[in-house]
């Protein structure tokens, strides 16, 4: 007796066991992700068959536990020859069910986490859910806070209220003069954030915030490397709209070029976060800030002609998604960062960089020239200090020298 998954999939007899009944939610799940009918195939039918192995061994669909995992897969090895993706295929029906709430996540560890692990878990938790921060900006301050408290309490108790002045400058000192300065000027705002957090939980201080030292270093000693308007236009000529992924890095480029989004803002943009009706782009900056910005209609008609043309058919809600199964959004700001590489390359540009910010700093560089002020800049840019913006202010020589005075004594 033939069963019936879906359109794509029909299997020799039904699924049998206490995963049966998660078989066709789960194929329905694979093909949301856009997985194709050989990858499906695979998918459904390793999942059937830990399911009918299940029977043997008693388990309810709830008591499915890492042991049955590993079993199963030794089984299979011993049986016969595990085919390639086999053991990820698995994995990702254990996922699935993770994400339904019909087993229980397993915690993998080599043993109890530490109490200084426990304390960097915690301020990992509360960056992550009270300050809103970039998962990026998660992972080097927690670096950095975990180096910290096992230099001061080792393999002991973590006890925040014993904190001195001398423990934070000693560190700092031993710190900074190995690492390049953006990374020591990164450690002591880490330190910062890590004692604003021991001060919400009422143990540490809050003069002890003030005792972290100051990483010399020449203000504004670097101009921004900023992609050339020429360099642009070629960049965006060269993309093949033609494609699907033409359309999507298309509507990225212009979204860096003309509105001067981070990275990281691209990947995290929602389809709910166009207005258009108002021709507005709600975005989510650092801190998780949300900032409302014009959506010109050159940017507009790319994401539209993306939405229709090429944009995966997919419940996800992000806007920019994987090419490739599994459709999803981006993991992180590279995503873009490698969009953009590619478009270099394959508009033969010698860029200044080959990241994604330079656009950013292209299109500062170029309404200043056109006359629009620092703070009008700032506002487009999202920066929420006059000075990051101040920085543009020595970029443009030409527009300098009209404020030049005329030296005293010199040609008239």
């Amino acid at each position: 007796m033939r069963y019936v998954v879906n359109d794509r999939l029909v299997l020799m007899r039904p699924p049998e066991g206490p995963l049966a009944a998660f078989i066709r939610p789960f194929s329905e799940w694979i093909v949301d992700q856009g997985y194709q009918p050989d990858s499906l195939r695979q998918r459904i039918r390793i999942a059937a068959d830990f399911s009918r192995w299940l029977v043997g061994r008693a388990a309810q669909a709830s008591e499915v536990q890492a042991q049955h995992w590993a079993r199963y897969l030794r089984h299979r090895r011993r049986r016969s020859r595990m085919l390639p993706g086999e053991a990820f295929a698995l994995g990702q029906f254990r996922d699935y069910l993770c994400q339904q709430g019909v087993i229980l996540p397993e915690t993998v560890a080599a043993g109890s986490p530490t109490a200084v692990q426990r304390c960097a878990q915690e301020f990992e938790r509360y960056l992550r859910e009270e300050r809103l921060l970039a998962p990026a900006t998660i992972v080097n301050y927690v670096s950095f806070v975990g180096e910290f408290l096992k230099d001061r309490f080792g393999t002991g108790p973590v006890d925040l209220p014993q904190l001195g002045a001398g423990d934070v400058v000693r560190f700092v000192r031993r710190q900074a003069p190995r690492l390049h300065v953006k990374r020591a000027k990164l450690l002591t705002t880490a330190l910062r954030s890590f004692l604003h957090y021991g001060c919400y939980l009422g143990q540490v201080r809050p003069d002890l915030i003030s005792a972290v030292p100051i990483v010399a270093s020449w203000s504004m000693p670097l101009i921004p490397r900023a992609i050339s308007p020429d360099q642009v236009r070629r960049v965006l000529s060269q993309v093949d709209r033609r494609t699907a992924v033409g359309r999507r890095d298309y509507a990225i480029l212009l979204l860096l070029a003309r509105l001067g989004l981070r990275a990281g803002e691209i990947v995290s943009l929602e389809l709910e976060d166009i207005d258009w009706t108002a021709s507005s782009l709600s975005v989510r900056g650092k801190g998780g800030r949300r900032s409302q910005l014009p959506l010109p209609k050159e940017v507009g008609d790319a994401i539209v002609a993306y939405l229709q043309h090429g944009r995966p058919r997919t419940s996800c809600r992000r806007l920019f998604l994987r090419a490739q199964a599994p459709v999803r959004g981006f993991l992180g700001a590279s995503a873009v960062s490698t969009v953009v590489r590619h478009a270099l390359v394959r508009a033969a540009v010698q860029a200044p960089t080959r990241g994604a910010h330079q656009f950013r700093h292209g299109l500062a560089c170029e309404l200043l020239r056109h006359g629009a002020s620092l703070a009008e800049i700032g506002a487009l840019l999202g920066h929420r200090s006059p000075e990051t913006t101040g920085i543009y202010a020595k970029v443009d020589l030409e527009v300098l020298r009209t404020l030049a005075l005329p030296w005293p004594g010199g040609a008239r």
